[in-house]
């Protein structure tokens, strides 16, 4: 056995360990480990091996290849061919001859290279998947299906495209008749096993794995196989729903065995059909409403059918929204026994549900607040009464509120016995109210038949009126999502009313309660009012604001919300919506600021926690430095403690971005001369594994720009050369290259003179021009105009001119032909506009060697581009060879890096020039005193043109000869 196995074995262990310092060692040694040749292969081998370690390897190897594997056009990859193709070969088998927890993970890092490579370069990975369907072992079959869920389950969510249907019809040609073979012979043989318990749930094991792919496969569009195919897949699943298994019954109430997970994805189909499809599919449809409808009424209550009833409920809301079957529900005993028979009985609040509030609060949040409760019963029956008042409002309403009063005087009768019929009538009257809903602004219209502000005045303010946060907690939680799923329609009155009741409830011992509390205070500080002005100011919680600080740092010290998102924001957007108001507060936010982040440094969890937190710093730094620029020291003083010695040397990841964020923002701040700390950590910022990470990239270019421009002067030589060297590696990324401008634009602007040299300023240029011609793209083009116009009104035109031609004789005359007059207009931004028109109409107006006869057609050419900046809108086209994607939105790639909005840098106005119509116009004027033009212009240049120029020169008094 090699040291290397024994090395990566021995980590691989050690990222388990409870010791947070020893874990961390591990993981770095692992990353760094990423960069050897036969990295993946090694670990494969310990999956193989099947050692102790073997399921850390897999979920390593799965993380490694996630990373890696995907290829940056024009940038070397982080995998060698050889690597990949070795991994290519093993996985595929290792997969299917693994135990089922290693393959789970070895089928999804399949997946991940599929997304990249398949089919162009994996052409054979279908049929060796395939060729294993005739080996009669389910548990190898089940390895091939489950690899091939894991690789066509994105057609449900990407965007159609031509590629994405090549590679479909590929997956078509090849998996669709062999995947409906062994559906049906699955399906065929069910009888023979009807008692035999493992082989039972092996077949229903690879039953629901073929009904989660025939809905992927199914996603895009129906395919003219499964068209034709319909009888053979409708009659198996329809016989699946109706057959009970009892050997497949479990104990469990709350996990959902093989039965409920297969009828539960066969009802997905089903609305899937029924909604896409309905014309092929409209002879089954009523079949499967008369088998869902018969399951859903015999199906209990537990925890472990909420995926089942909540996906039959949905089946038949997508019939319902179809107007040619408003028949089946129209007649008022369907309405009747729907809402008898599913829509009140799943709203009910079952002692789970409970347990869940209490016992495991942040599902309960996930689900109910976040709106991730697809999967609940709950959900669903709300969105099938919302469905039947858009078809039938006036009976729907009229027919449950009749059960909504029913439910509220049963309430009134006896809150502590019946308070679970209020919470069930609350969440009736929210959906039958809400129709415009979005999840930025709630409930954007009411139902008419609802009275919308007598309910929330009788019945939701005097359950938040109530001072004891103890009593009927589930209650004030309803409430308090009532009142912000309706918070654009209440008025400002009432939300400015209720506030001081939310309030209170800010630090309540519940973790949903006060959770809930500040979710709403959040998002009521930011409504929009008519005219998109806030509605609400700093001075509506001025009175309130002490009061809300204190209770939101007591929450933020109770157990399981120590790191509470929703707090975090909520304290985000106070201070945000106070600013200086926060003022006399401010120490005390620091301080517990600056505490809790020192906490949160030992074992960062909770990204959204921690960037809301370095936002609030962020805030409290811009506000506090607004009023007294000083003070910049003192939240140095508190800070870069925590900065370097808890984050940057112990090297958090998550962190340092942040870090780089929040130190730009104080030294942006800071006059000079600056501390001598910026210049001490400067050596560090050059290191290249903070270049290596993503994340780090943008904020580590910002804070160096923010040196340069205090402190330029102090830079050594030897980092001049590396700054270079940085500066060459973003150029040479299609990823980073934006930075790479940003970079040298601030060389150019704040360096002193002596510093940047002629030779640097060539270097610069050679740099440029070889990825120009190497690997030209929009984006790359856009950056250089831009930095070529700042070059110019820095430097000189002639300057500019002369280390051009410098490069290759007459390349200046190139450069402003194929690019400056061709791509101009490519450029985006309103502040990057004004900057290449002031730049080159610099270049058009004072450089010598332009202004010659020999350039006459091309000077020509370049005015009536600065005109076309002025007059025509931007060219936001792209080559269509050119494949550029935004790197955060690419899937599988990782990026640490969040922008924190509160510590941005403005953009600055480095041209001084407001009317560039009039600078265009008075710089020609200036021209022609000694350099006559008015004969080239009438020669040369194109009649609208020209015409719009004689405007500007007529509104500037300019005449011109």
């Amino acid at each position: 056995m090699g040291e290397e196995y024994k090395a990566l074995s021995f980590h691989l262990g050690q990222t388990m360990s409870p010791d947070g310092d020893t874990r961390r060692t591990s993981e770095k040694f692992l990353e760094a480990c990423e960069k050897n040749p036969g990295y993946g292969i090694l670990l494969l081998r310990i999956v193989k091996d099947g050692v102790n370690v073997s399921l850390n390897a897999a979920i390593t190897f799965k993380n490694f290849i996630d990373r890696n594997w995907r290829m940056i056009d024009e940038e070397p990859g982080k995998i060698s061919e050889k690597d990949r193709v070795e991994i290519k070969t093993a996985v595929v088998t290792l997969m299917l001859h693994s135990p089922e927890i290693l393959q789970k993970q070895l089928s999804e890092a399949i997946s991940i290279i599929g997304r990249e490579d398949f089919p162009e370069k994996w052409p054979h990975l279908l049929d060796e998947m395939i060729g294993h369907f005739s080996s009669g072992e389910f548990s190898i079959i089940n390895g091939v299906l489950r690899t091939a869920h894991t690789l066509f389950k994105r057609y449900r969510h990407e965007f159609r495209s031509d590629n994405l249907w090549t590679e479909i019809k590929i997956v078509l040609g090849s998996f669709a008749k062999p995947l409906t073979d062994l559906f049906d012979q699955t399906v065929q043989i069910l009888p023979n096993h009807m008692n035999n318990g493992p082989i039972i749930k092996t077949l229903y094991s690879s039953l629901v794995l073929i009904a989660k792919i025939f809905y992927s496969l199914n996603y895009q569009d129906l395919p003219e196989f499964f068209e034709d195919n319909m009888k053979t897949w409708m009659t198996h699943f329809k016989q699946l729903l109706e057959t009970d298994v009892p050997i497949l019954n479990t104990d469990s109430e709350d996990e959902a065995g093989l039965l409920e997970l297969l009828r539960s994805q066969i009802c997905e189909n089903a609305a899937m059909y029924a909604q896409k499809y309905d014309e092929e599919f409209k002879s089954y449809l009523p079949e499967f409403v008369t088998s869902i409808w018969n399951l859903l009424i015999k199906t209990g209550s537990q925890m472990k059918y909420d995926l089942l009833v909540s996906n039959a409920i949905n089946y038949l809301r997508s019939v319902c929204e179809r107007p040619q079957y408003r028949s089946l529900f129209e007649k008022e005993e369907s309405l009747l026994s729907i809402c008898q028979k599913v829509v009140i009985p799943n709203m009910q609040f079952r002692p789970s549900d409970l347990e869940m509030f209490e016992d495991n609060p942040d599902e309960y949040i996930r689900r109910d607040m976040e709106g991730s409760d697809v999967d609940t019963r709950r959900r669903a029956a709300c969105d099938l009464v919302r469905a039947f008042v858009k078809q039938f409002e006036q009976p729907t309403t009229q027919l449950f509120s009749q059960y909504v009063n029913l439910m509220l005087q049963r309430y009134a009768e006896s809150p502590d016995n019946h308070w679970i019929e209020k919470d069930a009538a609350i969440y009736l009257v929210t959906s039958l109210a809400q129709q415009g809903t979005t999840q930025k602004h709630g409930a954007t219209k009411s139902n008419q038949f609802v009275n919308l502000m007598e309910f929330f005045t009788t019945q939701i303010v005097p359950e938040l009126q109530n001072n004891d946060p103890t009593r009927l907690p589930v209650l004030k939680a309803d409430c308090l999502r009532f009142v912000v799923t309706f918070r654009t329609l209440l008025g400002k009155n009432n939300l400015l009313a209720v506030l001081p009741l939310v309030i209170k409830l800010l630090d309540a011992p519940n973790r949903v309660l006060h959770t809930y509390a500040a979710h709403v205070i959040e998002r009521l500080l930011v409504i929009k009012a008519d005219g998109n002005v806030p509605l609400m100011n700093g001075s509506d919680i001025e009175g309130l604001l002490g009061e809300i600080l204190t209770k939101i740092f007591n929450a933020l010290k109770m157990e399981g919300s120590e790191e509470n998102e929703y707090m975090m924001k909520t304290l985000m957007r106070v201070i945000s919506l106070s600013q200086e108001k926060s003022l006399p507060f401010m120490q005390a936010l620091v301080t517990g600021l600056s505490e809790k982040l020192k906490d949160v440094c030992k074992n960062p969890s909770k990204p959204h926690f921690n960037h809301y937190l370095f936002e609030s710093l962020s805030l409290c730094i811009r506000i506090t430095c607004s009023k007294s620029p000083e003070a910049v020291a003192s939240f140095e003083q508190v800070l870069f403690t925590i900065f370097c010695d808890n984050i940057l040397q112990r090297d958090i990841v998550e962190f340092i971005p942040y870090v780089f964020q929040v130190m730009s923002l104080l030294l942006e701040i800071r006059e000079p001369e600056i501390p001598d700390i910026y210049m001490n950590i400067f050596p560090h910022l050059l290191n290249p594994l903070y270049w290596e990470r993503p994340g780090n990239i943008a904020p580590l270019v910002r804070l160096i720009q923010a040196i340069i421009e205090k402190n330029g002067e102090k830079i050594e030589e030897e980092k001049m050369n590396n700054l270079m060297g940085v500066f060459q590696k973003l150029n040479h990324s299609k990823s980073n290259d934006q930075h790479g401008f940003s970079l040298i634009t601030s060389m150019i602007e704040k360096m002193p003179s002596h510093k940047l040299t002629d030779t640097r300023k060539s270097q610069i240029f050679t740099v440029l021009f070889k990825r120009l011609m190497q690997a030209k793209t929009t984006k790359y083009v856009r950056g250089l105009l831009v930095f070529f116009s700042i070059f110019i009104i820095r430097n000189s035109p002639d300057v500019f001119q002369q280390i051009v031609d410098s490069m290759q004789a007459g390349m200046f005359k190139m450069v402003v032909e194929r690019v400056i007059v061709a791509d101009m207009q490519k450029v985006h931004g309103k502040m990057e506009r004004k900057t290449c028109f002031v730049g080159f109409t610099r270049l058009l107006t004072t450089c010598t060697l332009f202004l010659t006869d020999e350039y006459a057609t091309l000077w020509v050419g370049l005015l009536e581009a600065l005109i076309g900046v002025l007059e025509l809108p931007e060219d936001k086209s792209v080559a269509d060879n050119e494949h550029f994607v935004e790197i955060d939105e690419t899937p599988g790639y990782q990026t640490a890096y969040s922008q924190l909005v509160f510590a941005n840098n403005k953009k600055q106005d480095n041209v001084g020039v407001d009317n560039p119509k009039l600078y265009l116009a008075q710089s020609l004027g200036a021209l022609s005193k000694n350099h006559p033009i008015s004969a080239k212009l009438s020669a040369h240049m194109n009649k609208e043109a020209l015409g719009f120029l004689q405007n500007y020169l007529n509104e500037a008094q300019v005449q011109i000869s």
